[in-house]
């Protein structure tokens, strides 16, 4: 569930168009003191990792560390990537275009931190990392393979 204070602050960071430093350490300890604590929260962090380019590198190791934490940790069964997160994963980070570098390492982490991963994600890391190594036939790959997700 999306909080008042999640919306309030993704409304100011869109506003602006840049995520500071500062942004990150409200995120932290005041919007989401506890991490992420549902999919529509991450979705929600996602599309705004999409919609700012302009976001201090700790945005995206934030964002990193909360969905890893999340997603093996917070998820059940608890430490497995099964088929339901997977798809979840790769379609949000994917969101039809292929995903941004943040993304991309956030696929890569999750596969590494899991003790079992679902071949879904595992695959959507792989093509991920080398479409943003720069193999354009890679990003086709990450575009047909999320509409088939």
């Amino acid at each position: 569930m999306i909080t008042t204070s999640l919306q309030h602050f993704c409304n100011r960071i869109i506003a602006a168009g840049a995520i500071s430093l500062e942004d990150v350490r409200e995120l932290n300890r005041a919007v989401l003191p506890d991490g992420l604590t549902d999919r529509e929260e991450a979705d929600m962090l996602f599309g705004l990792d999409r919609a700012i380019p302009e976001a201090d590198p700790a945005f995206g190791e934030w964002l990193v560390a909360a969905t890893v934490d999340f997603a093996v940790w917070g998820e059940r069964p608890t430490g497995h990537i099964d088929a339901d997160t997977a798809h979840w994963l790769s379609a949000s980070l994917a969101c039809g275009r292929g995903p941004t570098a943040t993304g991309a390492r956030i696929a890569v982490e999750v596969v590494r931190a899991a003790e079992t991963n679902d071949p879904v994600l595992i695959s959507f890391a792989l093509r991920a990392n080398r479409a943003r190594a720069g193999a354009e036939e890679a990003v086709e790959e990450i575009l047909a393979y999320a509409v088939a997700a």
